[in-house]
């Protein structure tokens, strides 16, 4: 018996050790931290030949304000605000 693979399935590829980040396979970590600062996330990974790798990570997502309303005439009437942006 012949099995058929399904078409609506994309083959997803298994990502291969080591080609991710080419040139840091081998080193040794020295130590490793994390860093909260303007609004990003660093993680930095120092290993011993004095090399880094570092991530920077930021949101893009942000509440600016929740806020329940009523419609029920037709026009916005704000009920409550839950929560509301400190950057203002």
């Amino acid at each position: 018996m012949i099995q058929r693979r399904l078409s609506g399935r994309p083959k997803v590829r298994k990502p291969v050790p080591g080609t991710q980040y080419p040139g840091i396979r081998g080193k040794v970590v020295a130590w490793a931290e994390h860093v909260f600062d303007a609004g990003m996330l660093y993680v930095r990974v120092r290993f011993t030949d004095q090399t880094e790798l570092c991530w920077k990570l930021q949101t893009r997502h942000v509440i600016i304000e929740a806020d329940l309303a009523s419609w029920e005439s037709g026009d916005f009437q704000q009920l409550a605000v839950y929560a509301e942006s400190e950057t203002d």
